[in-house]
């Protein structure tokens, strides 16, 4: 059985070298990973904030919000 685990990013390209580094890297074997990219879902800022997301890109993991290097903060996701 598989953990979940939630990268949360915007889309600008320090989002997306880390998704393709960290999020690429984590085994499927033992999380499965949900990319949410909140500039397409700004619903889910509510949610990031939630879990402890201060900026992106994050991941959220065993519930602990690990941020990665820094490309927006969360309250410029707001809609």
């Amino acid at each position: 059985m598989t953990e979940k685990a939630i990268f949360y990013h915007a889309g600008c390209s320090v989002c997306l070298d880390a998704e393709q580094v960290v999020a690429d890297a984590i085994d499927p074997a033992r999380y499965d990973v949900e990319r949410v990219h909140l500039g397409e879902t700004p619903g889910r800022v509510a949610e990031a904030e939630g879990a402890g997301v201060r900026s992106v890109p994050a991941l959220v993991l065993g519930g602990q919000a690990y941020h990665i290097n820094f490309g927006a903060p969360i309250d410029a996701l707001r809609a």
